[in-house]
């Protein structure tokens, strides 16, 4: 041990361990740094060429007040959550029963099943979304919200069962089979016993679900059309791009207010349940 003690020196983990850490979180938050001082720049230093661009002189809420003032972006903010909210409340339900049935029913085709479910997950929204759209004029629901919520179940639902179906493999048999015993039925298994063992699960594929109706693009570009019924990621760019003009302070305003809700739930979630679930079962 002491003959390695040079691999633990002060230089080596500079190399192995604090430059990498440092160019990963570099690279993974310049993004947002660079979002943040546009949101705040006035337009003389968007637009001149001898400021710095890396940091704001006289910071403005101007781009803020446009964008919630002058643009219906509060109308795309909660048409956003409500269609995130409901869509992945309604995903999680049908993904529950589905990755139950798949993993522990045991019933002949389950593994085909489970295999198609994940390759349906893999097929992309560009391809789904022509279908889909005569499926939406058919049914009436062409701008509306309801179109969006119905659409979004279709790329959520298999996501989140192959996830589930992760985690109900991982309960061992022997607590449902003694509750059949006892004489439970399969129902008060799955909420009783099943549920909450799979609580860290269950909100893992909550929150990958909303965060994927949260920015979701394609669907949203092409199923509503007024702007009062725009999601965030339609709204900003569809209504601050006037031709070849980009409102760059209020593009990254409305980018930075349109990311702070996921920011929160992954913050709250993952600090006071997974982990708080986690360390629980290590004890």
């Amino acid at each position: 041990m002491v003959g390695m003690d040079y691999l633990q020196s002060l230089p080596r983990r500079w190399v192995t361990t604090y430059i990498p850490i440092g160019l990963f979180v570099f690279v993974l938050l310049f993004p947002f740094y660079w979002m943040v001082i546009t949101s705040f720049k006035p337009n003389e230093e968007l637009l001149s060429r001898e400021g710095n661009p890396f940091w704001v002189i006289r910071p403005t809420l101007a781009h803020f007040k446009k964008l919630i003032f002058d643009t219906p972006y509060p109308d795309w903010l909660w048409n956003t959550v409500l269609v995130s909210v409901v869509s992945t409340f309604v995903s999680l339900a049908a993904s529950v029963l589905a990755a139950y049935a798949i993993e522990r029913l045991r019933f002949s085709g389950a593994k085909p099943v489970g295999g198609a479910i994940f390759l349906a997950y893999l097929v992309p929204p560009s391809i789904l979304f022509i279908p889909l759209s005569a499926v939406i004029f058919q049914l009436g629901l062409f701008d509306t919200r309801m179109a969006l919520i119905l659409a979004y179940p279709t790329f959520l639902i298999p996501f989140c069962t192959w996830l589930l179906m992760g985690y109900f493999r991982s309960i061992p048999f022997e607590l449902e089979e003694c509750a059949l015993i006892d004489g439970a039925s399969r129902w008060q298994i799955l909420v009783k016993i099943i549920l909450p063992l799979a609580v860290p699960g269950l909100i893992s594929a909550g929150i990958f679900a909303f965060t994927l109706s949260w920015n979701e693009f394609i669907y949203a570009l092409t199923f509503v059309s007024s702007s009062e019924n725009k999601t965030v990621p339609v709204g900003v760019v569809t209504e601050l791009v006037e031709g070849d003009v980009y409102h760059w302070g209020s593009l990254m305003a409305g980018a930075l207010l349109g990311s702070l809700p996921v920011a929160f739930i992954y913050s709250f979630f993952v600090e006071h349940y997974v982990s708080g679930m986690t360390g629980s079962v290590k004890e």
